[in-house]
């Protein structure tokens, strides 16, 4: 299974002007504007970090799974979260060959925790043998900062400002993920079953 970003987050999405106020930076001078390319590396980072522990996508934009098998042929989780529209699904056969698959044969059945491509039929179409199928989604709480939760947009501002501070810091004294991160985040990390444990 191969996960793609196709669209990134744009410079407009970015509170950068709430990290500074957040982090309290001077203003008012000439170069205010001279840590903003730093700034926005670290929220890009602290952004990553939080959508890698909790599988959920902050800024909407655009993915494509490629996978080589159902693991449900009547639903498909998904590997993130929220996903607001399938794209489309593509079958892939062992030569690159492309067939796409009719939109009314399946439809996105959404999920705060894990979204899937449900079949409107008996079963999702059959992959091709050494093949492998291609599903375009749009994820993400919405195309603005102020479509994040709360305490999301709080994780990201406390992560990105602990990254900030310790940009010098090559040691290993700095926790990579502070407490209050983690503490932010936790009731949306997503709890697999497999087997009757959790991962």
């Amino acid at each position: 299974m191969m996960l793609i970003e196709k669209t990134t987050v744009p410079l407009s999405a970015l509170p950068v002007a709430q990290l500074k106020d957040h982090m309290r930076l001077g203003s008012g001078f000439a170069d205010d504007s001279l840590q903003d390319p730093v700034l926005h590396s670290y929220l890009r980072a602290a952004m990553a970090a939080i959508e890698a522990r909790t599988g959920k996508i902050l800024i909407a934009r655009e993915f494509e799974w490629t996978l080589t098998k159902w693991r449900d042929n009547r639903r498909q989780p998904l590997p993130v979260a929220p996903v607001s529209a399938i794209i489309g699904v593509t079958l892939l056969d062992r030569d690159g060959g492309e067939t796409l698959v009719d939109p009314a044969g399946w439809v996105l059945d959404p999920d705060n925790q894990r979204p899937g491509l449900a079949t409107t039929g008996a079963c999702l179409p059959a992959v091709p043998l050494h093949g492998a199928v291609q599903i375009g989604l749009l994820a993400g709480y919405g195309p603005e900062w102020d479509d994040l939760p709360a305490d999301l947009a709080q994780a990201v501002m406390l992560l990105a400002a602990h990254f900030y501070e310790y940009r010098h810091d090559v040691s290993q004294g700095a926790p990579a993920m502070p407490f209050g991160v983690a503490a932010l985040i936790d009731r949306h990390r997503t709890v697999r079953l497999f087997m009757g444990g959790q991962r």
